[in-house]
């Protein structure tokens, strides 16, 4: 009897790059296809108000934006980083927190591995410093406060036991609109290479 093939365990892309994903390689990392799958990927399950779903990349854009309000002296590599925060998830989905912790370890191993791909196809460190990460885990985490509060039907005192609560921003707190997937996906890519060209 023949031996089993091992189960498949590449995806391919739009762009034509075949990703392992066991073993990610920066080489078959391009920004389209992240865009396109972030602009494509419902943040809070779908259960969100308004005419399409919040996506990823719209919440990618937002916590990019938290940073560069908190942190306006970072350099441009940073604020690059805020923005591809989630990027690993244009392959594995963005799975709620409740089912990353059901998961456990492995779940987290796998997500930082991609994510260290992504880095090093755009010039930053496959993981960067703890300072840096714990600024864009706060900026997630207000994020998430004002996507619960305006769009996912969440109270602020239950908003704030879970997420604890937003940093105050000059602007007040962002008016969160969900955008189409194309539109949003257009809005991405020009805010990357926006940064991509100034780092």
């Amino acid at each position: 009897m023949a031996p089993a093939k091992p189960p498949r365990a590449w995806q391919r892309m739009l762009s034509g790059r075949r990703l392992d994903l066991l073993n990610p390689s920066p080489l078959d990392v391009e920004i389209e296809d992240i865009a396109h799958g972030l602009a494509r990927m419902a943040r809070w399950n779908g259960q969100t108000t308004g005419a399409y779903a919040f996506s990823v990349a719209q919440h990618s854009l937002l916590v990019e934006d938290i940073t560069r309000q908190t942190h306006s002296q970072w350099p441009v590599k940073w604020q690059l980083t805020a923005l591809l925060h989630d990027g690993a998830e244009y392959v594995i989905g963005d799975l709620i927190s409740p089912f990353k912790a059901a998961i456990g370890l492995d779940y987290k191993t796998f997500e930082l591995a991609l994510l260290a791909a992504i880095h090093l196809r755009f010039g930053l460190p496959a993981e960067p410093p703890k300072s840096i990460a714990n600024a864009i885990k706060a900026a997630d985490k207000s994020a998430a406060y004002f996507e619960a509060t305006q769009l996912a039907g969440f109270n602020r005192g239950e908003a704030a036991k879970l997420f604890g609560l937003p940093v105050d921003l000059a602007g007040g707190a962002p008016v969160l609109i969900p955008q189409s997937p194309p539109d949003i996906q257009t809005i991405y890519l020009a805010r990357f290479g926006d940064l991509l060209a100034r780092l």
